[in-house]
Order: structure tokens, then sequence, then C-alpha cells
């Protein structure tokens, strides 16, 4: 035995705490910063090894090698099945220990999975990462696959789900310097609530903070880590920064002037391990030891987090007794995995209109056409692992037709380019795309693929490779598929008068053509930064093209017209169309519409025109507006990019062979119309997702079709006292199979009170099960739902309330298709009147326009007028803040808390309306202040300001107007 064998650390048979305590005082403060980066160094004096914290596991195993694949997590939410998720993650846990046995130190089992951010807005680029737009839905999914993911047993784990990104983080644009404005119902009600689950139910024991910052504090640093996670979830595992943020909250946020008060503010917060560049951390860390900006008991809190982890997973361990040490390097891409692989693509898949085409009789088809590019296509995103092998769903209907005559068409356009001045465009040597003399070489011809908002790929028909940029900085055709960070496949084509194109790179360079080795190649012109960088390599390297060239597009094959003909010459059409997961919706990049692109939305047209037995199959990381095609098409099925047995599972819904039951886990709008901008984060004042929005929807949250029809009959409801002792609302609903086909169904319950003091959902999922009925079977489904999910979060008091009301409790198919309803009485208590005479944070208004919330160093949230540089600046609108019901009689004097940001202003107290009756008026000064809107520093002046009220006025409704840079944390009315 080695002498650090015998310390206490490395006895199993002690407790935890002991453990970690004898750790701890053995470490040296340079050993004890050097395990704070995410890449954790050795001790090797203590037997410490290396440790790598991260990795990627959204739908597996990830960035290693081959691996399982399964569908995007938007597709596994849409299985509605939480067995199903914790098998999923027991795979995954089963492949990310095979790789660990392989090279421990390279791969880690702390991997950064599940994304738990909900979606409350479709365009948001990561959709395909998340799991909806229900709260929820969103956290019993995501705690299912953490219980799988880091297994059953008391002690030891399998592996550890780091949930992502805490918290509000919907969108892409400005993600690095960007804030959410959330006010404390939707922070309680909605953002926080889908986090909660995977911790308290789920045990997650690691999580990831976001880019973001919420309510002016970048996440890093946010306050919800240490007093909501740490506190009241009392999450016992640790937390990590995302990527570079310790650098990014000085660079692109500017809330710090230097790294070390990054990395004291981000380890007092609660963040206790870091991600960015090892040598950035460790010398943020010292400098901060240093400054005294940081404790070294604050890294010893850190620490004690990780290891407490690290221990669990096995490590300092010399007792053997860890089963998951044993998993065998065979469990990778074992048959079993590739059998769940395959359920949980077809679970996933939601029928979304079936004017009876479907299911198809397979004795009936002689000929079928396969149509669209996405038919012979199946697509990986940023974070799935690599596919062991791949099923299309041309390979999926060939499998299961065999004595059918498929015939196969993409869509696509054949095209060749031509110079103005008559060099055609060639494949030269390695794929380079060269221009020559027209006869001096074959014309390349190019598989033309439009993904609409100006994103186009070309793929050469001779050697089916992607045309991209390489590092030289010309163009070759050697793509496999279209990938990466940088989607270097991708080229615009901007249209000029004279019928010729000036195409563009990826990022918007335009293309000319360049000297290279005595040919014309296409390159970037030579002032663009890629060529700039290619300038500055070694080795032969393209020199810039000098000016851009205008090529002329000859289309040597009308896609759409073969696809129309295939299409009439056949028995059946299936139209295969969709997204590529890194154009025009990616990290990085918010979706710029909700529509598919134009091309797919004509193809699908002609080809529904050409033979009317058509079924349309959308493969897509997110919704789609499809107006323009909801009456044409007889048929269509929806599933995100799936994953290995993408096309076995899409031929075996469409032939019958598996009855559909997937459901929408977000709603999908007619337009973008219907939704605010992507900044507005409030659900309940912008009326978003499917428990606020009071307008006409293409297809309802929960909606899916099945090929059985489902009767609902004799629901029934009570409250009764659960084994915790805890209040349970139990409902039943009968459900009987009224079909001829075996089927799953998925019950949803829903909930809405009849009356409330603020303004609730519409509807709220409250409970759904997915069970398999064979026909006509008939089963009495039973709930037991906590009653504290009939709570809202009551800002007169900051705390869950469940109010006395009549509770409307429903049983359907879908948050629109209802089919039973019963109302029960639930006692709880009445909000009092608002007792403005006490303290009143004003983040805790009823009522708003035209304010966000931002930082306050004293604690809470700060209130302030949107300014015209902001994204949400709308004109001339009045900003204000409104607290009603209030109980104020004979007050004198307002006395409120304030602060100046950018400019002075004054606050105005007003009864009745924004516009109502003015009652005092409180001028907010600068008092040296360099504080901006967006970005509150350490320097800012808040200070107590008072004004006088008129005598006699009516307070129920109290309004805060605010003029200029005003900005007020908390108030009160002296009586």
């Amino acid at each position: 035995m080695k002498e650090y064998e015998q310390y206490p650390m490395w006895d199993a048979a002690l407790p935890l705490e002991q453990r970690l305590d004898d750790l701890i005082k053995r470490l040296t403060i340079e050993e004890k910063i050097s395990l704070i980066p995410t890449r954790e160094a050795a001790v090797p004096r203590l037997g410490i090894p290396a440790y790598n914290v991260g990795g990627e596991a959204a739908h597996g195993v990830a960035w290693k090698g081959e691996a399982t694949v399964f569908p995007q997590p938007l597709g596994l939410s849409s299985t509605w099945n939480t067995a199903l998720m914790r098998e999923i993650g027991s795979v995954i846990g089963d492949e990310a220990r095979a790789y660990h046995h392989r090279e421990p130190e390279r791969h880690g089992l702390t991997l950064w999975a599940p994304t738990v951010d909900l979606e409350r807005d479709p365009r948001w680029g990561r959709t395909e990462e998340g799991y909806g737009e229900d709260p929820l839905l969103t956290g019993e999914m995501s705690a299912a696959l953490v219980q799988g993911m880091q297994g059953n047993h008391s002690f030891y784990l399998k592996m550890v789900a780091t949930l992502k990104h805490f918290f509000a983080n919907n969108n892409e644009k400005d993600r690095l310097n960007c804030s959410s404005s959330i006010d404390p119902r939707n922070l309680r009600e909605y953002y926080l609530k889908a986090f909660e689950t995977p911790f308290v139910e789920g045990g997650a024991l690691s999580m990831m903070t976001a880019y973001n910052s919420i309510n002016g504090t970048p996440a890093i640093e946010s306050p919800y880590v240490n007093d909501v996670v740490k506190g009241e979830w009392a999450m016992p595992g640790f937390i990590v920064c995302d990527g570079g943020d310790l650098s990014q909250t000085v660079n692109y946020h500017g809330y710090h002037a230097t790294h070390a008060e990054s990395a004291a503010g981000a380890l007092k917060a609660g963040v206790d391990c870091l991600t960015d560049e090892v040598d950035l951390v460790v010398a943020a860390l010292q400098e901060a030891l240093d400054r005294d900006l940081l404790k070294e008991e604050d890294m010893d809190r850190a620490i004690r987090n990780i290891f407490g982890v690290r221990m669990r997973l096995g490590q300092l361990d010399r007792s053997g007794l860890n089963p998951y040490a044993s998993i065998p390097e065979s469990v990778l891409c074992a048959p079993e995995h590739a059998k769940l692989s395959y359920r949980a693509a077809v679970e996933s898949i939601v029928l979304l209109k079936n004017d009876g085409v479907l299911p198809l009789k397979p004795d009936a088809l002689r000929k079928v056409s396969v149509i669209g590019p996405l038919a012979d296509a199946v697509f990986t995103d940023w974070y799935s692992g690599t596919l062991p092998y791949r099923i299309t769903v041309l390979d999926g209907l060939r499998n299961r037709l065999t004595d059918a005559e498929i015939f196969y068409e993409d869509g696509n356009d054949r095209i060749s380019l031509q110079t103005q001045e008559g060099q055609v465009v060639s494949i030269g040597e390695e794929g380079t795309v060269v221009a020559v003399p027209e006869g001096s070489a074959e014309k390349a011809v190019f598989i033309h693929q439009d993904w609409g908002w100006g994103s186009h790929t070309l793929r050469s028909v001779n050697n089916n490779r992607y045309i991209t940029l390489t590092e030289q900085g010309k163009y070759q055709a050697i793509a496999p598929e279209i990938g990466g960070w940088f989607v270097k496949e991708v080229v615009q084509f901007d249209p000029e008068i004279d019928n010729s194109h000036l195409l563009r790179t990826w990022n918007g360079l335009p293309l000319g053509l360049a000297e290279y080795k005595g040919k014309h190649v296409l390159a970037p012109v030579a002032d663009s930064s890629e060529a700039g960088a290619a300038a500055s390599k070694a080795n032969e390297l393209v020199i810039g093209a000098k000016e851009p060239v205008r090529l002329v597009k000859h289309v040597e094959s009308d896609g759409i017209k073969r696809a129309a003909a295939s299409a009439k010459a056949s028995d059946l059409s299936v139209v295969v169309v969709g997204n590529s997961p890194y154009i025009n919706g990616k990290e990085e990049i918010d979706r710029p519409g909700l529509t598919l692109p134009s091309e797919q939305v004509r193809l699908v047209k002609e080809v529904c025109k050409a033979n009317p037995n058509t079924v349309v199959v959308i493969v897509g990381s997110y919704p789609f507006a499809l107006q323009e095609l909801k009456d044409i098409a007889p048929a269509i099925v929806y599933l995100t990019h799936a994953g290995q047995e993408l096309g076995h599972a899409v031929a075996d819904v469409l032939l019958g062979t598996y009855a559909p039951a997937g459901r929408l886990n977000m709603t999908w709008y007619e337009d973008e119309s219907q939704l605010p901008d992507i900044m507005e984060y409030d659900i309940i004042n912008n009326g978003t997702t499917y428990m606020y929005h009071e307008g006409p929807v293409l297809y309802p949250f929960g909606h899916g079709l099945t090929y059985s029809p489902f009767e609902y009959d004799a629901i029934h409801a009570q409250r009764i006292k659960g084994v915790s002792g805890a209040d349970i609302l139990k409902v039943e609903v009968q459900v009987r199979n009224a079909g001829e086909v075996a089927n799953d169904e998925v019950v949803q319950i829903y909930g809405r009170p009849q009356t409330s003091r603020v303004k609730r959902p519409l509807k709220q999922l409250i409970g759904f099960k997915r069970i398999h009925f064979t026909p006509g079977e008939v089963r009495t489904v039973s709930f037991e739902i906590p009653v504290q999910k009939l709570a809202f979060w009551d800002v007169t008091r900051d705390r869950y309330c469940i109010e006395t009301a009549t509770w409307s409790i429903m049983a359907g198919r879908s948050s629109e298709d209802i089919r039973q309803t019963v109302d029960m009485e639930i006692e709880g208590e009445v909000v009092p009147a608002r007792q403005l005479d006490l303290p009143t944070f004003a983040e805790n208004f009823d009522e708003y326009a035209g304010v966000l919330l931002d930082e306050c160093l004293e604690g809470r949230s700060a209130v302030r007028a949107v300014v015209p540089e902001e994204t949400l600046y709308k004109g001339d609108q009045l900003s204000w803040i409104a607290f009603l019901n209030n109980e104020a009689q004979g007050a004198h004097t307002f006395e409120a808390r304030v602060s100046a940001f950018g400019t002075d202003g004054e606050l105005q107290i007003r009864s009745g309306g924004p516009d109502g009756a003015l009652l005092g008026t409180c001028p907010v000064p600068m008092n040296g202040s360099e504080s901006t809107p967006g970005q509150a520093r350490s320097d800012s002046q808040w200070t107590t300001v008072q004004c006088a009220l008129q005598p006699e006025q009516e307070l129920e409704r109290l309004y805060i107007v605010f003029q200029g840079g005003a900005a007020i944390q908390q108030f009160r009315l002296k009586c």
C-alpha cells in the first residue's frame, strides 16, 4: 500500500465529510488553486489523478468517438416518457464510463447535460437542445434523464449530470453581454421551476451557469446560485461556469476590470469550478488571494464541493466497492443500445395531421417516390456523438418495402457556374474550385441546396463533397458534410441586375478569383479577414483575390420538376424536408424566422399537386410555421434529427408497424408576428407559450395524433394526504382505446383557477403519463399531484401561495383537446391587501410597462426605464410600475431607495393609473454615480429620497412613473 492510501481521504468506509476534511487540510494553497480549473491538475504526493471536468452528452456521449446517438433533446421530450428517459440516461452513463476506463484522465465523468433552459421563444438558436416550453414537462423529463445518468446506488455515481444553463438563457444574439429582465413571478413560476425538479427530485449534482446576465448581474455571479440552488434546494454537488465565462465577464460584460475580480466574484457567488484557460484561472486566483479579494476558505468550500462528487464517482477509493468501475468498453454502441435509440426515435415522432392517408397499406404500394433534401440524409448537430451508422428515410423505406420500386429525388437543382468573361467553374486537383477557359476542363456540376435566408450549399456531383473554405483560404469540394463551429460550407448568393450573382463566404465576405499554382481559384478578396489570415500562414498559401467576381448560374437540371415527375409516376410520395442543425439557427445564431425555406415549401406544393397521395415528413430542430402547407399536404409527420435509427423509425410509423403517439412540447405558432421581441422574457405580460397565448395557433402544446381514437370519461378529483403528509390532488380519468390498433396515449392533466388575485395561465400542465393500450382496452388512469403545484408566487409576501379558489381540472389529449373537466374547491388562503407602509421591493410590482430589472448591489433588483439605445425601447411609451390592492390610509410621505443610471431622473407618484392624479415627485440625482443602464457597478450611489404626497388621495392603485435615469430598489409610504 502506498503511503497516501493510509490517509483518511482514501478510506471509503469513513463518512464523506470526514474524508473531505482530511483532503482539505493536506492540500497546499498552490494545489488548491490547481484544482479549481475544469482541467484539474494531479497531486501525485496525495495520489490525486488529473481530472477533466466537462464533455457533452445532450443525446448521447459526444466528441469522444463512436457512441450511441439518440434523438435531439427536443425530440426526446416529444416522447413524454419519463421511463424511457431513465433508460437513455443509463445508456449514456454506461458509455461515458466505457470512455473513462479507456483514458481516465482525458475522459471525465461530469458531463454537461441536460439543457434545462426553457424555450419560451422558438426562434432561439439552441431550441434543439432543450425540452420545450413547459416547466413541468422539462423538469420531469430532465430529472428522469439525470436519474438514469447518475445511477441508483446509494453512494457511488455512474456519472454526474450537469444542468445547463442557469438561467433565462433563451437568445443567442448578444448572449455574452445581454441581460435577461425577469420579474419575481416569471422567475419563480417559470424559469427556476424547470431547474428545481431535476435538482430536488432528480438529484443532479452539477450545474453550469449561463453566459447572459439576469437583471444586470452576470449569471456567473448570480445570487440565485447560493440562495436558491445551494440554499433552498440544498444541491450538494458543484457549480461550473460556461466556457470562457471567467474572462468574458471582463471582456464582454465589462462587469469587472480584472480577471482576479471576476474569479473572486464567481467563487463567492457559488461557482466552484472555472471553465477557462488553465493559466488564466490559476493566475486570476493567485492574484485574487494576493489582493485579499478571496480567502482560502472560499477555495476550500469549492474544493469540498468538487471532491464530494469525485469521491462518489469512485476516485481516491481503495475499497473496490464501486459497482460502476467494472462497466466494460464493450458497452459502446451495444446492440441493445441501438434498439433503445430506435425506440426513442419512433416514440418521438409526432403525427401533426392525417386526412386518412396514414398508416400506409404496403400491399398496395408498387411505386414509391422518396423526395426531398433530407430524404437521404441523417444530420448531426454540434453536440451530437459520432454516429456508428445512419439509416435515412430512403434507407428505411427500402428496407421495409422490399417488394416495391423506390424512386429517389432530392428536389435540388443541379447547377453550373460561369464567369461573365466566359470561364467555367471546374473542380481541379484536390477538389479545388477553379475557373478555366470553356472547353479546357469539364465544368463542375453542383447540387445546389437553398436553405433559406440567404444560406446555400454546393455539393459536387463528381465526388459528392460540399465546397468549403479551407484554412488555406481557398474553396475546395472536400467536406463530407455540413458542420463545424464556423459553418464554412455555407455560401451566400447575392443576385445582381444582370442575372449574375456575387458569391459570399459564410460570414459575408465577397468571393473572387485568385492566382494559385497557375490556376484561378475561388477565394475571398484580398482585404478580407479570411484571406488575410491565410496570407499569414506558412508554406503554399492562396493570395486573396483582388476583386469580386460575378458568376452566372446555369440550371443543368431542375430539381422540383424532376421531383414532380417522379411523384406523378408513383402510387405514393414521401417528401422529407426540414433544416440543417448548422444553418440558420444554432449556437450563437438565432433563427431569422419560423418558416421552412421557400424552396422546400415550393417543392412540397408541386409534389402534392402532382400526387395527392403524399406524406410530408419534417425533420427539424424546432417548430415551424406551416401556414402554406397545412391545407395542402394530406398527412404531416414531425420529428427532430433523431440519430442513427431515424429512417427505420419514420418508415415504421408511416407503414403502421408502430402507431405514433409523440406530442409537441412547444406551441407551433402561425407565424412570428405572434411573438414579441426575442429579448422579452416575460411570458405573462407578453402572452407567450401555451399558458398565456390567447390567439390562434397552428398546432397547440401537447398536440399529436394517433392511429387509434381515444375516448375519455368519468374524471374525478379529490384532495387527500400523501404518504409524506403533504396534500395531494388525486385525479382519475377513464381512458379507452376506441380503435383497432394498439397505440400509446399521452394523458395530459391541466389546471386553471377560475378566480385569482393575479393573472394566471389559461391552462397549466400539472401531470402527464404515456400509457400503452391494446385495442378496446379501458383503463382508469390515476395521478397524484402535489397541491403545491397549484401555487403561484405572491409578490406581496415573497412566497408561494395557494389561493382559495374553484379550480377546473382538465384531462385531454393536448392543451386544446380537452376531453373531461371537473371543478373542485381548493381551500387555501386569500392574499391580504398590500401594506405599503412596510418596505416594499420595487421588483415586486403587479403591473408594468417600459421598464427593466437591473442590478442593485444592496440586494434584490432595481427597476428602471428602458432607454432609447436598448432593444426593448418603444418610442414614447411611458415607463411605470404599479402596486395594486393596497391598504394605505393617511399616507403623507413617499420614501424610496434610489439611484440614477446614466442621467438624472425623477419618480412621479400617481394614483389610479400611469397618467392618474399626481401625488408627488421625487428627484433622483446622479450623486456622482458612473453607472449606465445594463451595467451597474460597485460605485453605484444608492440614496434615500423622500417627497410629500397630496393628502386624502386614493392609494388602492399606486403607480410609480419613471423619468430619465431614475432607478428604484424599494420604497414605503409614511402615514
